[in-house]
């Protein structure tokens, strides 16, 4: 699966070719809209290191602390897009 993402804003719009799990990752954040993402409902078990490659090509992205239960009580982060990105599908669209 590849992506190709262009992100607007700045002086002029910049585009990157994403593929695998960077593509993964941004697909899911951009799908999810308001509601985000968290290594629960990700596709990646490393989802906060693809969120940190992409904050670093220059998507705004950001994270929110969640406490939660169950046998293993603490905290876990959820991930929002916060700009502006569209996104073509190259090929089949990427699992959930």
């Amino acid at each position: 699966m590849k992506i190709t993402a262009t992100l607007s804003g700045g002086d002029s719009p910049r585009t990157y070719n994403l593929d695998g799990r960077l593509g993964q990752t941004l697909y899911q954040l951009h799908r999810s809209g308001p509601a985000g993402v968290t290594a629960l409902n990700a596709p990646a078990k490393r989802l906060a290191a693809y969120v940190h490659s992409l904050r670093k090509l220059g998507f705004t992205i950001t994270t929110e602390r969640e406490p939660h239960g169950g046998d293993y009580p603490g905290f876990h982060a959820r991930y929002r897009l916060q700009c502006e990105v569209a996104l073509d599908l190259q090929g089949t669209e990427p699992r959930p």
